[in-house]
């Protein structure tokens, strides 16, 4: 297994490890719940040196972007941060990802940790098409990388104690190139929580130095660590999709609900673009949506979902207790012809069958968001 820059400590801070894409990552510390309200209510710290990091650069580089990312790359400025999907040109996904401008021909991608070989060989296989080589206009600086997610309400305050530039009102999805801790880094108002915060990108020889001024800077602010477990409740109680449980290379964007960063622009040719417009005008036959349990019992991925006449109409992509709710929330992908195809109502009382046991719950699909508004409803 890979590991990270921060690893060691994770293991001296007694954190429950396992393999995650191929890196031994800490899943949990004090405890999933504990975590979890940390980050809602003060400050914690992820280690997601394990998602990778692409350059695109050079003059085609937004041509290229424009081509392979679904949103439209066109609207960036400078220190601006666009969420996005790579269709595959099989109406799925190849990953979602994070787009970040740093010139006219100067772009990173963050991109997800178990999908950094795959969409770095799609990148390239792409990039040909507009002359543009890995290790001139194309580069994988995954491993080069570190970088930790600080998140929650107090992030911020902490962050700025490690830095001279004001830092703490960054605009949601900005970012800025500074020194923390004397150090250079890319400082990104982004995460993967809903509870605001920061991802810090670092060279890996910064990491040891980042690491103790963040602690130093923290020890007022009651700062944690905070584990992979903690970072799937935060993200699913805020309704972001997972690559892997919600999306992959079969879930179309729209599917998905992630319609809003699938923009028909003139002059933007990007793949499958011919078959998702024909998809938004026609409609979805399955969708995402966000349910909630009436009774005792959480729904697991790949539970299936039937109805009162036990036909099976859907799956579960994720499903969890949510600590902040006290409920169990989950999501579910709805089959084709079944009550989650589009013209569903929002009120239906549907059975989760758990094929393992042969149980079935009550839920109650009208509970937690209003009508027509799915729980999966991605990154601004």
């Amino acid at each position: 297994m890979k590991t990270t820059a921060f690893t060691k400590y994770h293991i001296a801070a007694g954190a429950k490890m396992a393999e995650f894409a191929g890196y031994n990552m800490p899943i949990e510390f004090s405890g999933i719940n504990d975590e979890h309200m940390t980050v809602r209510n003060g400050a914690g710290v992820f280690d997601v040196s394990h998602m990778g990091e692409i350059w695109v650069k050079g003059e085609k580089a937004l041509d290229l972007l424009q081509h392979i990312a679904s949103n439209d790359v066109s609207k960036l400025f400078d220190g601006k941060v666009q969420y996005a999907t790579m269709p595959n040109g099989k109406g799925g996904i190849v990953d979602d990802i994070l787009i970040y401008k740093f010139s006219d021909t100067k772009y990173m991608l963050c991109v997800n940790a178990a999908n950094t070989d795959k969409d770095w060989a799609h990148i390239c296989a792409e990039g040909e098409k507009f002359g543009m080589k890995p290790g001139v206009e194309l580069e994988n600086a995954s491993d080069n990388i570190a970088q930790l997610a600080i998140q929650g309400p107090l992030a911020m305050k902490l962050v700025q104690k490690m830095c001279e530039e004001p830092v703490e009102d960054m605009t949601y999805y900005t970012f800025k190139m500074c020194k923390l801790a004397g150090c250079d880094v890319i400082l990104s108002a982004t995460g993967y929580t809903g509870s605001g915060g920061c991802e810090i990108y670092m060279y890996n020889s910064d990491a040891d130095t980042i690491w103790e001024a963040m602690w130093k800077a923290g020890e007022e602010f009651g700062l944690k660590n905070i584990g992979l477990g903690a970072r799937d409740t935060l993200r699913l109680e805020k309704g972001f999709a997972l690559y892997g449980n919600d999306i992959d290379d079969t879930t179309s964007p729209l599917e998905a609900g992630l319609g809003w960063v699938t923009k028909f622009v003139e002059g933007k040719d990007f793949i499958d673009r011919d078959f998702l417009a024909k998809q938004k005008a026609e409609g979805v036959q399955r969708k995402l949506v966000g349910l909630k349990m009436i009774d005792r019992g959480i729904p697991r991925h790949g539970y299936k979902l039937a109805n009162l006449e036990g036909e099976e109409i859907g799956v579960v992509t994720s499903g969890t207790m949510s600590p902040m709710l006290k409920v169990v929330d989950y999501t579910v992908t709805g089959a084709s012809g079944g009550v989650l195809s589009k013209k569903a109502p929002f009120d239906l009382q549907l059975l989760l069958q758990n094929v393992e046991q042969g149980m079935a719950e009550n839920v109650d699909v009208s509970v937690s968001l209003p009508q027509g508004v799915y729980l999966i409803n991605g990154r601004p």
